[in-house]
């Protein structure tokens, strides 16, 4: 039930029989030879199949977040923590006024995660409120599929290599790369970060079957729904 596709008085209706909706959370920052939008392609994509599935209303997604350390990629957008905050708090608050009480974000990167801490702040200030903040790609279900497909994926992988992610008439390189240090990035700025990375791909194939693929995704689903249906406290 996407929110462009409802006018007020149905939003009104809906808010009757149900105080659930899902907000997805991407970014726009570079995934190698993938679209940059890919955070918020696949958040989106599985808030509305999912909404879709269940009948629960979904606003549109947020297309950035925070991506310092991608900065010096062209066409990476970074949003502060004091913007991004204070961005997620009005939404959060335009969703309570309008009377939502069980607030679903659907996270695509892992780069907004610190937003616990700001969710948590909010809620002490909304007692009758519950948010679900769910990064899909690290779930436990997802991210065990994931390992067992291969242990050497992350960042701009395979594993974020959906049909829907990829660009037309771009070549995906048929090596395998190795990991990086993931930890030795905290340490660096953009410039070093990307000298450092090269393409993007943190480590990993490039590309695997869309039918491995397809089995994250449909798992990715189920245990979005699982927790859509029974992950309130």
């Amino acid at each position: 039930m996407k929110i462009s596709e409802m006018n007020w008085f149905q939003v009104q209706e809906y808010l009757a029989r149900d105080d659930r909706v899902i907000l997805s959370l991407g970014s726009t920052e570079q995934h190698a030879y993938l679209s940059l939008c890919t955070d918020h392609l696949l958040a989106s994509r599985l808030a509305e199949q999912a909404g879709e599935r269940l009948g629960i209303a979904v606003y549109p997604g947020l297309p950035f977040g925070m991506a310092p350390y991608f900065s010096q990629f062209p066409g990476t957008i970074n949003l502060r923590p004091a913007t991004y905050n204070a961005l997620l708090e009005d939404l959060l608050s335009s969703l309570y006024q309008s009377g939502f009480r069980r607030i679903f974000l659907l996270n695509g990167h892992g780069g907004n995660s610190p937003v616990q801490v700001q969710i948590h702040n909010w809620l002490n200030q909304h007692d009758d409120a519950r948010v679900q903040l769910h990064n899909w790609w690290a779930a436990p279900k997802v991210m065990g599929l994931v390992k067992s497909f291969s242990a050497n994926a992350s960042h701009a992988s395979w594993m974020e290599n959906f049909p829907w992610t990829r660009l037309a008439g771009v070549a995906m390189p048929q090596q395998e790369k190795p990991a990086i240090e993931v930890a030795r990035l905290a340490q660096l700025p953009a410039s070093a970060v990307k000298a450092y990375i090269g393409d993007g791909n943190y480590g990993g194939e490039y590309q695997r079957s869309d039918d491995d693929m397809q089995r994250i995704w449909q798992t990715g689903l189920e245990e979005t729904c699982q927790l859509l249906e029974r992950g309130w406290m």
